[in-house]
C-alpha cells in the first residue's frame, strides 16, 4: 500500500511540473506571438532571454502560492471561504509578478523605468497577471477536487467491499453451525434404534462437512457442487425419515457451471425438511428443480405441508436473503408460498446478473 502511495504521488507530482512548464511557456508564446506581429525586429537574444526570465518567475511565484495552499489548509476549504482567499493571494503574486517583469524589462531589454512604472501601464499588467493566475489558480483547484473526489470515492468502494466480504464472512459462519446441529439431531434419532444407520449416517456427515469446509471459503460455487452438496444432505435425512420422505430431482443439466451462493440450494431442502416433512405424520414429498425460462434462470425447492406465517423466518430464509442481496443485489430474488398444501421456496437469477 506505501508503495502505491509513493508511486500515485510521483506521478501527481510529475503531472504538475509539466503543467506548470507548460502553462507559463504557452503564456509566453502568446506574448511573442504579439510582439512578433507588431515588432519582429524586437525577437533578439534579449527577448529571448526575458521570456525565459518570465517562464522561471512564473513557476516561482505559483509554486509558492501552492505551498501556501497546502501548509495554511486552503487545499480542505469549503468554496465560499476559499473565494476571496485566492482573490487576494492571486492579486499579490499578480502585483509580485509584474515587478519582476518590470525589472526583467528594465535590465535586458533596456526598456525606459519611468514608462514601465506609468500607472496606466502597471494597472494593466497586473489586471492581466492576476487573471492568469486565477485562471491557474482555477485548474490546480479543479484538478485537485477531482482528484480527493475521486480519492475518496475510491475509499468509498473499498470500504463496502470491505464491510461486505467480513459480512460474508459473518453469514458463513453462521450458516455451517446451523447445517451441523441439524444433522447432529438426525443422527441422533438413529443411534439407540438402529446403530448401523447411525454408522452410515456418520460417514455421510463428514462427508458433508468436508464439503462445507471446502465450500465455506467460496464467495460462489457452481449449481453443480450445490446439487451435490445437497443430494448427500437428503441421503441423510432419507436414512432418517426412510418411506416418509419422497424425493424428485427434476434437473437441467445444462445449468451445472452457472455460480450461486454456497448453502444456498443446501438451505432450502434443509428448511423444506425441518418444517415441511419433519412436521408431518405422513412424511411428505421434497422435489427439487432448476430451470430457466426467458425471465431468468430458477432453483426452486417444494415440500408437503403448510407455509408458518410468523414474524421470524429463521436463520436459514434471513441468511439466503441477506447473501443474495449482497452477492446479487436486485438481480435476485427469493420468494416462498404455499399452494395447495405444498410449500415452494424459489430463487430466481434474472440475466442481467449473470
Amino acid at each position: 500500500m506505501r508503495i502505491e502511495l509513493d508511486l500515485y504521488l510521483m506521478r501527481t507530482s510529475k503531472f504538475y511540473w509539466i503543467a506548470q512548464f507548460s502553462g507559463w511557456l504557452a503564456y509566453c508564446m502568446l506574448v511573442s506571438i504579439s510582439v512578433f506581429t507588431q515588432s519582429p525586429e524586437k525577437l533578439d537574444l534579449n527577448f529571448l532571454f526575458s521570456i525565459f526570465s518570465i517562464i522561471v518567475s512564473g513557476i516561482i511565484v505559483t509554486h509558492g502560492q501552492r505551498t501556501l495552499f497546502i501548509r495554511t489548509g486552503w487545499l480542505d476549504k469549503k468554496l465560499p471561504p476559499l473565494v476571496p482567499r485566492l482573490l487576494i493571494s492571486s492579486f499579490i503574486s499578480s502585483i509580485i509578478l509584474t515587478l519582476i517583469l518590470v525589472l526583467v524589462d528594465f535590465l535586458i531589454l533596456d526598456e525606459n523605468l519611468e514608462e514601465s512604472l506609468k500607472f496606466s501601464r502597471l494597472l494593466i499588467t497586473i489586471f492581466s497577471l492576476w487573471v492568469l493566475v486565477m485562471f491557474w489558480n482555477a485548474i490546480y483547484f479543479t484538478y485537485h477536487f477531482f482528484q480527493k473526489s475521486r480519492n475518496q470515492e475510491v475509499t468509498n468502494l473499498e470500504l463496502v467491499a470491505s464491510n461486505r466480504e467480513g459480512e460474508l464472512r459473518n453469514l458463513r459462519s453462521q450458516l455451517n453451525p446451523h447445517f451441523l446441529f441439524n444433522s447432529l439431531n438426525s443422527i441422533r434419532a438413529l443411534v439407540d434404534i438402529e446403530p448401523a444407520k447411525a454408522k452410515k449416517s456418520i460417514t455421510t456427515l463428514s462427508s458433508l462437512l468436508r464439503q462445507s469446509l471446502q465450500y465455506g471459503r467460496e464467495n460462489l460455487v457452481t449449481m453443480g457442487q450445490e446439487i451435490d452438496l445437497a443430494k448427500s444432505y437428503l441421503e441423510l435425512e432419507k436414512i432418517r425419515f426412510e418411506e416418509r420422505l419422497s424425493i424428485v430431482w427434476e434437473l437441467d443439466n445444462s445449468l451445472e457451471q452457472f455460480q450461486i451462493p454456497p448453502f444456498s440450494l443446501q438451505m432450502l431442502v434443509e428448511n423444506a425438511i425441518k418444517h415441511g416433512i419433519s412436521e408431518l405424520k405422513s412424511g411428505g414429498i421434497v422435489r427439487v428443480r432448476t430451470y430457466k425460462n426467458d425471465k431468468g434462470i430458477y432453483i426452486r425447492v417444494e415440500n408437503s405441508g403448510t407455509l408458518k406465517h410468523s414474524k421470524d423466518p429463521g436463520v436459514g430464509i434471513q441468511n439466503i436473503k441477506r447473501r443474495l442481496l449482497i452477492q446479487f443485489g436486485t438481480q435476485a430474488e427469493f420468494e416462498i408460498k404455499e399452494i395447495e398444501e405444498l410449500v415452494i421456496a424459489e430463487i430466481r437469477f434474472s440475466y442481467e446478473g449473470v
